[in-house]
């Protein structure tokens, strides 16, 4: 029994013990946030006191505190308050003005205090903090777009739409690059922005005289140079020899075949070989990014012409075709398509760059999928921008309108195809493709545009038919393969491509 009352005084006794420590850890804690449990001065009973800035006399009433009790007047807190939120963010931690304490300066106090251009900048401080702070919150990052987006966790796509309609990557903020992975976006990014092809242009396109070293470019038909002053120094650009030294021993002034016989012979010196390698290396780069861009700037049209057709054409065609706008929405999808192949058209050939040149049976299927899906686009494109014009700018309702809505909808839906299966195939890494550069059976396909597929992770359920799909036939009469996208006549029952049934 004796026994017994010890351990159970021991045992209240190390609670009691524990409770106290976690007591004084919680008012340690609250201290150093600036939240505390009671002031750290009061003025019981006094009907006047001491501004501690100022230090004039003012009423109890006149003046102010934060939770530690210590007094300033309105005047001082308001000029405190003001300088630090014109300081910066830092306004959200302020703590009470006595170099001593660390009580923190509530919101209450800054709503009560600070004027109103300060209590909205000190709000927007406040929500930015949240936004930044948030894991699951970013900005957008549009030019001059102040909403904040919210990430909706286990979507499948990092790709995220903010309420100004701009497209972005959430995982690097870039904008929107499906089926591109961030890294080749980041490599590519700092490659259009680098020094380093301003100098593939120097290697390429210029040479370095003999005598000074300066890079030198060729701007006229003779190989006769002369380096700008002082040097002055004439040679021959293709051998970068003296001009003094040509003749007719050399093949005449104008026919230098010294360079014709060591190019002949393998015998190019090291700069010759960069030089060469520049060149190629410039061209490669210039056919890829010339295409980026023009897709670039022709989705920017794209967008435009959508914004028009939404505010203006849409009401003029029909009124002109007699038909409600309900009915007309088969072209506002059509646009939103061509908007978002434009965009991933742009991205497969910052895709294509970094293909590596041994794996030519990837390449091979990838540039075949790419210009299947390119060439729908353009026909698409083509029949949004140029055959509705016609449409526009009729006197009265036509009878074709229908044939036209019928075409439109099908180049819409057949292109949507085109791009599902590019998106697909470059998101598994152009897995379809084995050993002998044959494509295999692909499933399912994934949302892009205006389609109900499922997000990156997911995978379609559809069954698959074997009866004649009419929206797969296009303009030109020929099917296009649910597999490999490959364009069949129309006679033909099994794709030549890859093998499978109609």
């Amino acid at each position: 029994m004796l026994l017994l009352a010890y351990c159970s005084a021991t045992l209240i006794g190390m609670l009691v013990k524990y409770m106290i420590s976690g007591l004084q850890m919680k008012k340690r804690s609250g201290w150093a946030v600036g939240l505390l449990e009671e002031p750290v001065v009061e003025y019981q009973n006094a009907r006047e006191l001491i501004c501690g800035i100022c230090f004039e006399t003012y009423p109890c009433d006149k003046l102010h505190a934060a939770a530690c009790g210590h007094p300033f007047c309105s005047s001082c807190w308001a000029g405190y308050i003001s300088t630090a939120i014109n300081d910066g963010p830092g306004c959200l931690m302020l703590r009470c003005p006595d170099p001593s304490c660390g009580a923190a300066v509530g919101q209450d106090m800054i709503n009560s205090l600070a004027s109103i251009k300060d209590k909205e900048k000190y709000s927007r401080y406040f929500v930015r903090s949240y936004i930044e702070d948030n894991r699951k919150t970013k900005w957008c990052p549009a030019p001059g777009c102040d909403y904040a987006v919210d990430f909706i966790v286990g979507s499948g796509s990092y790709d995220v739409t903010c309420h100004c309609s701009y497209s972005f990557c959430w995982n690097c903020t870039e904008e929107a690059h499906r089926p591109v992975d961030c890294v080749t976006v980041a490599k590519w990014i700092l490659k259009n922005s680098a020094e380093s092809e301003n100098m593939n242009w120097i290697l390429a396109n210029s040479k370095p005289c003999p005598k000074c070293k300066r890079p030198i470019e060729k701007n006229q038909g003779c190989m006769h140079m002369m380096c700008t002053p002082p040097c002055k120094f004439e040679f021959c650009w293709l051998c970068l020899g003296a001009w003094s030294e040509h003749g007719e021993k050399t093949g005449g002034f104008y026919a230098c075949n010294r360079y014709e016989t060591a190019k002949q012979e393998g015998v190019y010196d090291d700069s010759e070989k960069r030089r060469e390698m520049a060149k190629n290396s410039l061209e490669r780069y210039t056919h890829y990014y010339e295409r980026w861009a023009t897709n670039q700037s022709s989705r920017q049209k794209a967008l435009e012409d959508l914004q028009q057709m939404q505010s203006e054409h849409l009401e003029k065609l029909s009124d002109i075709q007699c038909q409600p706008e309900s009915q007309l929405k088969f072209i506002t999808e059509a646009w939103l398509q061509i908007v978002e192949c434009r965009r991933v058209l742009k991205w497969t050939y910052a895709y294509g760059y970094y293909l590596p040149e041994y794996e030519h049976a990837k390449r091979q299927f990838f540039e075949y999928l790419q210009g299947e899906a390119e060439s729908g686009l353009e026909r698409l494109h083509q029949c949004a921008e140029k055959d509705l014009h016609f449409y526009l700018t009729a006197e009265g309702p036509l009878k074709d309108f229908n044939e036209f809505r019928t075409k439109l909808a099908g180049l819409t839906s057949v292109t949507r195809n085109y791009f599902e299966n590019l998106v697909q195939a470059l998101e598994n890494g152009l897995s379809d493709v084995d050993s002998h550069g044959a494509c295999s059976r692909t499933a399912g396909s994934k949302s892009l545009g205006g389609g109900s597929g499922k997000g990156r992770g997911g995978r379609s359920k559809g069954t698959t038919s074997k009866s004649i799909n009419s929206r797969n036939i296009d303009d030109s009469g020929h099917w296009s393969c649910d597999h490999c996208t490959y364009a069949n006549v129309r006679s033909a029952a099994v794709c030549q491509m890859c093998q499978q049934h109609r």
